[in-house]
C-alpha cells in the first residue's frame, strides 16, 4: 500500500518526539513492504512549494508554509489554519496523478483534518493518531473558555478532523473512555498506544560527555527533555529541584523549548536554584546521547487536565532504561501503569511530598535505579514497540478496504 503520514513536524529540523516516532514508523511501514510518503510543512523562506528530498531513505514532502513554533499564539493559530491550504495547493497534482491508500493523521495538530479528507476524496483510508484532545486542554488550563469564539473555532476544526477519520487511536483506556464521554457517535475508536524503537543507542555512536561538558560528572541527574509548556506545568518540577536545593550530588537538567521557558528561568533566579541547568533544544542525535548519560527521566503533566496524556519522552526514557519520576492529573493511567510494572514512581500532581521521597529515594539508591530503568525497559518491550504500532494501524487499514 502506499501511505501518506502528515506530522506536523518532521526530521532533522525538529526535536519533538513525535517527529521522531512518525520516523520509526515509516520505517517500519517500509519494512513492511509499504510505500510511504511524509507530507510536512516546510520553511517559509523556501523558493518552492513543494520540496521533495529523501530523509534516512525515507521520502519527505515539505509544503512551504508559516511556522507554527516559537511564535506568538494569535499568530500561530492563523498559521495552523493555514496548513491544509498550503499543503493541497503545494502537492494536489501529485496526489491526482498517484493518489494514496492510506493517509496516518497526527493530531496535533487539529488543522490537517481538511488535508486528510482531500486524500480521502481521492482513495485514503485515514487513521487519526489521537494525542493530544485540543483544545480540550487549553480549556481545562483556563487559557480560553468554553463557548468562546475562539473555542469554537477550534472546536470546528477538531470537529472536521474526526469527521475525516474512518478510525481514530487514542492512547490509553482512560482516553478511550474519556473520547466517548465527550464525543459520542464515533463508533471505530481504538486504543492506539505511544511507540519506539526499542534499540538502545549503540555507546560507540556517543561522541560527547554532556556530563563532562556541563559541569555534572559528579552528579545524579534528574533529566527532562521535550516541550516546556504550560501542559507540563513546570513550576511543578521546578518545585522539587528546589526542595532537594541541600543535597549536593542531585542535579535537575531541563532541555527544551515552549511557553514556560522563561518561567523556568525566572524560578532559578528567583529560588536561586544552582542544582538546575537550563539547556535549549538539541538534535536527536544529542538528545539520544543525554539519555544514555543521564540517571532519572522526568516528566510532569498538569493538574488541570481532564485528558490522559501518555508523554512520547517516556519511551525514549524507556529505551535507555532510565528510571521514571513524574507528575500528572488525577486518573491519569500512567500513574497504574508505571507504578505496577516498578518502571519508576508517578503521583498525582500536587503531592510534592510523596514526590520528592520517592526522587529520594532514587537519588540515595544506585541498585533501585538500575532495578527500576530495567523494569522500565521490559515494560516499553512488551506494549509500546514500534512493529505491534505498525501492525495494529496496517491490520485496520486493510480491514478497512476490504469492507
Amino acid at each position: 500500500m502506499r501511505f501518506a503520514l502528515l506530522p506536523d513536524a518532521y526530521l532533522p529540523s525538529s526535536t519533538l518526539v513525535h517527529a521522531k516516532m512518525f520516523h520509526e514508523l515509516a520505517h517500519e511501514l517500509q519494512k513492511n513492504g509499504h510505500q510511504v510518503v511524509i507530507i510536512t510543512p516546510g520553511e517559509p523562506e523556501q523558493q518552492l512549494k513543494l520540496i521533495i528530498d529523501v530523509y534516512d531513505g525515507v521520502e519527505v514532502w515539505r509544503f512551504r508554509t508559516g511556522r507554527t513554533r516559537g511564535i506568538g499564539k494569535v499568530k500561530r493559530a492563523i498559521n495552523e489554519s493555514l496548513l491544509p491550504i498550503n499543503a493541497w495547493l503545494a502537492i494536489k497534482s501529485k496526489v491526482k496523478k498517484q493518489p494514496f491508500d492510506a493517509c496516518i493523521n497526527y493530531s496535533p495538530t487539529i488543522f490537517f483534518g481538511p488535508l486528510a479528507k482531500r486524500l480521502k476524496a481521492h482513495g485514503a483510508y485515514v487513521y487519526l493518531i489521537l494525542r493530544d484532545m485540543f483544545p480540550q486542554w487549553v480549556i481545562d488550563q483556563g487559557m480560553i473558555k468554553e463557548g468562546s469564539l475562539i473555542t469554537r473555532y477550534f472546536r470546528y476544526f477538531e470537529r472536521l478532523n474526526y469527521r475525516a477519520s474512518d478510525c481514530i487511536g487514542v492512547m490509553s483506556e482512560a482516553n478511550l473512555k474519556l473520547f466517548n464521554q465527550l464525543h459520542p457517535g464515533y463508533s471505530n475508536v481504538k486504543i492506539l498506544m505511544n511507540w519506539a524503537d526499542t534499540r538502545p543507542l549503540e555507546r560507540e555512536s556517543v561522541g560527547t560527555d554532556w556530563r563532562k561538558a556541563w559541569g555534572l560528572a559528579d552528579k545524579i541527574v534528574f533529566f527532562y527533555g521535550g516541550n516546556i509548556g504550560h501542559a507540563q506545568d513546570m513550576a511543578n518540577l521546578m518545585r522539587l529541584a528546589k526542595s532537594m536545593i541541600n543535597m549536593p550530588e542531585a542535579h535537575f537538567l531541563f532541555v527544551g523549548q515552549g511557553d514556560e521557558v522563561s518561567l523556568i528561568h525566572q524560578l532559578k533566579e528567583e529560588w536561586q536554584l544552582s542544582n538546575v541547568t537550563i539547556k535549549p533544544s538539541v538534535s536527536q542525535q544529542v538528545y539520544r546521547e543525554l539519555l544514555t548519560q543521564t540517571d532519572i527521566g522526568l516528566f510532569s503533566l498538569s493538574a488541570k487536565h481532564t485528558a490522559h496524556n501518555f508523554p512520547g519522552k517516556l519511551l525514549g526514557y524507556m529505551v535507555e532504561s532510565l528510571p521514571i519520576l513524574g507528575s500528572v492529573n488525577r486518573g491519569n493511567d500512567v500513574i497504574e501503569l508505571i507504578n505496577q510494572h516498578k518502571a519508576g514512581f508517578v503521583f498525582e500532581n500536587g503531592d510534592d511530598e510523596a514526590f520528592f521521597l520517592a526522587a529520594q529515594k532514587l537519588l540515595s539508591s544506585t541498585e533501585l535505579r538500575a532495578n527500576t530503568g530495567i523494569a522500565a525497559r521490559q515494560l516499553l518491550q512488551k506494549y509500546f514497540s514500534v512493529e505491534s504500532v505498525a501492525g495494529q494501524i496496517i491490520e485496520q487499514v486493510t480491514l478497512g478496504e476490504n469492507s
